[in-house]
C-alpha cells in the first residue's frame, strides 16, 4: 500500500486520535492538529511505539487568517497531500427553545467556518496532487473527508444549533463534490453516537453507542471504497431516516416523544 500524507483537524482526542493511530500504523504520514499541542505531542509519541509516523501541528480552525500560513507550513511538513479529514467539530444544546445567537455562532465557528477554513487551507495541496497526478505514488485521487454526523437526518430536540451545523457541512461537501468531482473524490461521513469527550456532556440516552477505535475503522473502510456517504451505525441511521421520509410520522409522533419538559426531566 503507498504511502499516504494525510491531515487530520480534531486529532487531539475521540475519532481524531484514533483515525490518526490507525492510519499512521499502516504506513502513512499523518500531520495531526488541534488547538493544544500537549495531547498531539503524545499521540506521536504513541504511534512512533508502533512505528507509525504523526507529526503534530498546532492549529485552531477558527482562525480564519491562518489559512495561508497553514498551507505553507502543511507544504514545508510534508511536501503535499494526498488526503485532508476534517474531525474538528463542537456541540452545545439549545434549552427549552431559547435561542441565543453566541451559542449558535461558536458551533458554526468551528463545525461550519472552521471546515471552510481548513479547506481552504488544504485544497492548493490536493489541487496540486491532482494536477501532477503523483501517479509514481500510485495514491489515486485526492481525497477530501468530512466528519458530519447522524444527528443531521432529522430534526432532534436541543440540537438546533449543533445538527443545523452539521446539515450545513453535509450540504457544504455535498456541493463541492460537484465542483471537485474531476480532481478530488469528496466523502461526507455520518457517525452516530460515539464515547468521546464531547458526549460525555450528554445527558440522554444514547443508542448503539461505539468506541472511537470502532469508529474509525468504519470511517477507514468506507473512504478506502471512495464512497460517498458514510453513515454508521446502520441500526441507528434506520431508525432516524425511515421516519423522516414521512415527516407527520417523526414530527408528530416519535420526535415529540424524545422532547424533554422544561424541568429538564428526560422523558420515559
Amino acid at each position: 500500500m503507498s504511502n499516504k500524507r494525510i491531515w487530520i483537524t480534531g486529532a487531539s482526542s475521540g475519532i481524531g486520535s484514533e483515525l490518526a493511530l490507525q492510519l499512521a500504523s499502516v504506513g502513512h504520514t499523518v500531520v495531526c492538529s488541534a488547538r493544544g499541542e500537549d495531547k498531539l505531542q503524545a499521540l506521536a509519541l504513541q504511534a512512533a511505539e508502533s512505528s507509525g509516523e504523526i507529526i503534530p501541528m498546532a492549529y485552531d480552525v477558527t482562525e480564519d487568517s491562518k489559512t495561508a500560513f497553514v498551507t505553507e507550513q502543511l507544504k514545508s511538513l510534508v511536501g503535499g497531500l494526498d488526503m485532508m479529514i476534517i474531525c474538528a467539530g463542537r456541540c452545545e444544546y439549545v434549552d427549552n427553545a431559547k435561542l441565543e445567537t453566541d451559542l449558535f455562532r461558536r458551533v458554526y465557528d468551528v463545525n461550519v467556518f472552521g471546515a471552510v477554513n481548513a479547506t481552504t487551507a488544504a485544497l492548493p495541496l490536493l489541487e496540486e496532487s491532482a494536477a501532477n497526478a503523483d501517479r509514481s505514488r500510485e495514491v489515486g485521487k485526492p481525497q477530501i473527508v468530512a466528519i458530519a454526523s447522524l444527528s443531521a437526518v432529522t430534526g432532534l430536540p436541543r440540537a438546533e444549533a449543533y445538527g443545523s451545523s452539521k446539515a450545513a457541512m453535509i450540504y457544504l461537501f455535498n456541493t463541492l463534490r460537484l465542483d471537485l468531482q474531476k480532481r478530488i473524490d469528496v466523502t461526507v461521513v455520518n457517525p452516530g453516537f460515539v464515547a468521546t469527550e464531547m458526549t460525555k456532556q450528554n445527558d440522554f440516552p444514547m443508542p448503539f453507542m461505539m468506541q472511537p477505535a470502532e469508529a474509525a475503522e468504519c470511517i477507514i473502510k468506507g473512504v478506502a471504497k471512495r464512497k460517498l456517504t458514510v453513515n454508521f451505525p446502520l441500526r441507528l441511521w434506520l431508525s432516524l431516516k425511515l421516519p423522516s421520509l414521512i415527516p407527520a410520522v417523526w414530527y408528530r409522533w416519535l420526535g415529540p416523544r424524545l422532547v424533554r419538559p422544561e424541568n429538564g426531566q428526560q422523558q420515559p
